[in-house]
């Protein structure tokens, strides 16, 4: 699906998912069930509202960056489409990273204003004073401290707001992708991209509707939550629920019963959880018609446990920050337990080989996509946009293969990356940390499969001294990364050998490791 065949060249992307339910009486349904708030669409249009009007007192200009650190709360909403609604940028940024991270985000993006909720302060706080583009900082759902009050801002600001006149071809949000050696990309996305996704998987694969009421264990952050608890439910006027705090097992039961949710966005390391938890059979999950997986591939045993369990499908499918949400899916009613399914109407998907070639069927090869919602490019990283574009078409940068019913199936990365509960982690950061430890020598992390065949890091360590594995350093280790990066990240498992693999230029062969 093209964005020039369903939308006109002047086209805001607020206006269409916030304004339009409005406009066509949706106003007073409920929108968001946040903690003990519900949010109508006539809230959600007057936090937009107030905070595009307090972004623009703050003298924030069309396609100016305003970057976000938000849980998954009013704030959120606020400013992604508030700023979106005035012709700026939003950068909504991964909540679980370091102070380091953060510098590089408000950096990278020259932002001019960041909105940070309260509660993630201790962690950004010390960053906001690193960025020499970033003027302004509103704090949200907390104390501000020496910032200024997010809710006292829009409190008083005008609730009334005229949508900026964008074209469907300008920016609209950046999203920041994980590199595999070097720093984050941002993936530039445009006013029409969210509309395809919408009118594509949502409509065509979920078949979404107006009383589907959602859960998305994905946080909004996340390309995937963002679709899954964003835009797709307010592009059909339907419900969403909105929980600010870390998903466990119990938690994500404990909204699904409540709330009486529907169609229900989690990862294969969820799943796996959640039917490991004990007396989950007191909650009641009859009202799902349908479950969703995505961020790493879905094991065929997990699906027939789930199934077996809940009477409900998972389907499994695979999206890309770059991509904007998924593009190839299993169907409700065909699903192919441990393939990653066929491409969504509106993409096409190839598999070539290492000179763009189609590999013949059954062969692996490098998954290529096409499909109206790619980004527009990597911003201020022009090498890396050559390397992942190729005219209409993007490498993923993983390895497919497809069967005889064009059925694709997920053969690992290009490159050395784990996909970790759904988030992209790369072994060199992860190597880069454990040497940092005054008993490390050398590091190297690969993916290994746990009990549920889930892919987690694994670091083979040398030590500078041989004798010196003393009982209870590899759990030193383990807490030596999670305090040094983002926790998610820590290996597993660690295995004290001599030395390592390496090429004949010093190169670590992590392969060899793997296997």
């Amino acid at each position: 699906m093209i964005a020039s065949e369903i939308l006109p060249q002047e086209f805001n992307v607020a206006a269409y998912f916030v304004d339009r339910n409005v406009a066509e009486g949706r106003g007073g349904r409920p929108a968001f069930f946040y903690e003990d708030r519900v949010l109508t669409y006539g809230d959600v249009q007057d936090l937009a509202n107030r905070t595009g009007n307090a972004l623009l007192e703050l003298g924030v200009q069309p396609e100016d960056r305003v970057w976000m650190l938000c849980l998954d709360a009013p704030e959120f909403l606020g400013t992604f489409w508030g700023a979106i609604k005035i012709g700026a940028v939003p950068i909504p940024t991964n909540t679980v990273m370091r102070t380091a991270d953060y510098v590089y985000f408000l950096r990278d993006s020259r932002a001019k204003v960041a909105v940070v909720s309260a509660p993630l302060l201790a962690e950004a706080g010390p960053a906001l004073g690193e960025s020499p583009y970033l003027k302004h900082v509103l704090v949200a759902g907390g104390p501000a401290g020496s910032y200024r009050s997010w809710e006292d801002r829009i409190a008083r600001a005008s609730s009334t707001l005229t949508a900026a006149p964008t074209s469907r071809d300008d920016a609209a949000f950046w999203l920041y992708s994980s590199g595999s050696t070097g720093f984050p990309k941002g993936a530039v996305h445009l006013h029409h991209d969210m509309v395809v996704c919408q009118e594509t998987y949502a409509k065509q694969v979920l078949g979404i509707r107006e009383s589907d009421r959602v859960y998305s264990a994905a946080k909004l952050f996340f390309a995937y939550g963002l679709g899954n608890a964003g835009y797709f439910p307010m592009g059909v006027g339907a419900q969403s629920i909105l929980y600010p705090h870390r998903p466990t097992p119990d938690s994500v039961f404990e909204m699904l019963s409540r709330h009486r949710a529907t169609l229900f966005f989690g990862i294969p390391t969820l799943y796996a959880s959640m039917l490991a938890a004990k007396d989950a059979e007191r909650y009641d999950l009859s009202s799902l018609r349908l479950c969703v997986s995505a961020g790493e591939a879905l094991p065929d045993e997990l699906y027939k446990r789930w199934h077996e369990r809940y009477g409900v499908e998972i389907i499994d499918g695979i999206g890309t920050t770059e991509i904007c949400h998924i593009f190839i899916s299993n169907r409700p009613g065909a699903t192919r337990p441990g393939a990653t399914g066929q491409p969504v109407p509106g993409y096409e998907a190839i598999v070539v080989d290492d000179d763009a070639r189609p590999v013949p069927q059954g062969e692996i090869g490098n998954l290529r996509v096409k499909g109206d919602s790619i980004m527009a490019y990597y911003w201020n990283k022009h090498d890396k946009t050559k390397e992942t574009l190729f005219g209409p078409w993007i490498q993923t940068g993983d390895k497919y293969y497809q069967d005889a019913d064009g059925y694709f199936w997920y053969a690992g990365r290009a490159d050395d990356m784990l996909k970790v509960g759904g988030i992209w982690v790369s072994p060199i950061e992860v190597e880069n940390t454990l040497i940092k430890h005054p008993a490390v020598l050398e590091a190297a992390v690969v993916g290994r499969e746990d009990g549920d065949r889930l892919v987690k890091p694994q670091a083979f360590v040398v030590l500078k001294d041989p004798a010196g594995a003393a009982p209870g350093l590899a759990e030193e280790l383990k807490g030596f990364v999670k305090d040094k990066i983002a926790p998610y990240k820590y290996p597993r498992w660690i295995e004290f050998v001599t030395e390592l693999p390496k090429t004949s230029t010093g190169k670590i062969q992590r392969y060899k490791l793997r296997t």
